[in-house]
């Protein structure tokens, strides 16, 4: 009977992807991990083990940075950069449905996959690992260069420190794209919530603008808005994506 219930939340999810004109898909996580990444907060996430004695959000917030930037670099490059890592099917589904449908992704990852997987139109909450910048004199440096640095990375130009382009503990989003964000979820026929279980503040507070037609969570746990959705399918996103596609082969 499970693979029935699968089988119906799939019909319904093409139907009403087919049935709009303009999506968001706001994405956490857990549409990384099957790509190689750990998510922040399961069992076996980023959080769950102390490093170096330290809590990972304490090592990875904005006084860290600069209290002890050497732990900081050595917990960034060994934690959140997977720079082998490449967009896996739901990825590449989203940015497929970005061919013939309006579609903007909000993602709370910093790791740049849906860019890499031909999403036009994605606005970065927490940024990027991809995007480095001298705070001296704002030269560019990509992630390549700040992995493959020895300690801590320097700018080539003036020798100023190097910050990546990334929102840490303390920090607020940035506005503008806070904005465009909001303005998506306001405009959006349908608002698919990927991998995230909505508890991370401010990003999760974006949901409650949206006014469009469809409303659906894509988690393998429950979420906080489960209860106000058109849909909620809990359960892996690949799995769906698979069965997506088979559904619209039909």
């Amino acid at each position: 009977m499970e693979g029935v219930k699968i089988m119906d939340e799939i019909k319904i999810l093409k139907d009403m992807i087919n049935d709009v004109s303009s999506i968001v898909v706001f994405t956490g996580a857990g549409i990384s991990t099957p790509s190689g990444i750990p998510d922040f907060r399961s069992n076996d996430g980023i959080y769950s083990k102390d490093y170096q004695g330290l809590k990972a959000e304490d090592i990875i917030s904005h006084s860290f940075f600069y209290k002890d930037t050497p732990l900081f670099y050595k917990f960034y490059k060994d934690k959140m950069m997977y720079l082998d890592a490449k967009p896996n099917l739901a990825h590449k589904y989203f940015a497929s449905l970005g061919k013939r449908k309006e579609v903007t992704i909000i993602t709370q990852n910093i790791d740049g996959l849906h860019q890499e997987a031909g999403s036009k139109r994605v606005y970065e909450l927490h940024g990027s690992i991809h995007r480095n910048y001298c705070e001296r004199c704002h030269h560019f440096y990509d992630a390549s260069y700040v992995y493959n640095y020895e300690g801590v990375p320097l700018c080539e130009k003036c020798h100023g420190l190097i910050k990546p382009d990334v929102v840490l503990y303390e920090e607020p989003l940035d506005e503008d794209i806070v904005n465009r964000s909001i303005l998506a979820i306001m405009s959006a026929d349908m608002l698919i919530v990927v991998g995230t279980s909505l508890i991370v503040y401010p990003a999760a507070g974006f949901i409650r603008y949206f006014r469009g037609r469809y409303l659906v969570v894509i988690n393998k746990d429950k979420t906080n808005v489960d209860n106000n959705c058109d849909l909620v399918i809990h359960d892996d996103i690949i799995k769906v994506v698979k069965k997506l596609y088979e559904e619209e082969g039909k």
